[in-house]
């Protein structure tokens, strides 16, 4: 956790102490970050990749890796019932010792996959336990790797704040839950603004995602407000003058 506080103001980037992994289906776009160093992890999901128009989910995973060896980097399993996720599972796992399996925190009818979590992470894959939004959810989950390989616990804090709920307490809980499973770390999932970045940092979070929109924005973090808004009067002129408009 770093020491930044609202008093403090002007967060520096290089001062922060929780990773960035960068989120998306774009193979081009994610190989382009495969060197940068502010990088240190990748996730993508099942949705993210339809979207980009993938079809063989499989030779997009080979391309990543080729590339991406020693990066964590997460792959979703997309079966609905445990006997064909834990095939799902062990497959993934086999593609490198990079791989971290994304395992939904339930099914689709809700049924707890911590049983199927626990026995993959004591057999050794690496999960990256998904789509939890309680603090419940994290604590039944912190017990299912408490014993197993490293891990990754994925929040949707994002989407809490979108219900309508401050994210903060119930990430900042996930955190100490989270001292129960040290080979786990929490990562802070579907951020919607660079600030996001400074509170995960704030309350010790491990890890948080950033779409390729967002990484395009971490150059804005501490920058001066006064000179934000002169350049942000300059834009307003500048466009104005651009399309022509009169009256």
């Amino acid at each position: 956790m770093s020491t930044w506080t609202s008093d403090n103001l002007r967060p520096v980037l290089s001062e922060l102490v929780v990773k960035i992994f960068a989120d998306g289906a774009d193979l081009d776009g994610i190989l382009s970050l495969a060197e940068n160093p502010r990088i240190s992890g990748f996730t993508t999901n099942p949705t993210l990749m339809w979207k980009a128009g993938l079809t063989d989910y499989q030779d997009f995973a080979q391309r990543l890796l080729e590339r991406i060896t020693s990066h964590p980097i997460s792959f979703e399993v997309f079966a609905d019932d445990t006997d064909e996720m834990r095939r799902q599972a062990r497959l993934i796992n086999s593609w490198g010792e990079n791989v971290y399996v994304k395992i939904p925190v339930t099914t689709t009818s809700g049924e707890s996959m911590a049983p199927l979590v626990r026995e993959l992470s004591e057999a050794g894959v690496k999960v990256n336990v998904t789509a939890l939004f309680t603090t419940a959810q994290v604590e039944l989950i912190a017990a299912a790797v408490s014993e197993g390989a490293p891990s990754h616990v994925s929040v949707f804090a994002g989407r809490i704040a979108d219900a309508g709920v401050d994210p903060l307490p119930i990430m900042a809980k996930a955190v100490d839950l989270l001292v129960e499973a040290p080979r786990a770390e929490l990562i802070w999932a579907s951020p919607r603004e660079i600030l996001n970045v400074v509170q995960a940092d704030h309350v010790g979070c491990h890890i948080i995602t950033l779409t390729h929109d967002l990484l395009q924005k971490l150059d804005f973090l501490g920058k001066d407000l006064d000179q934000f808004s002169l350049e942000t009067v300059q834009m307003f002129h500048r466009d104005a003058n651009t399309a022509g408009f009169t009256l």
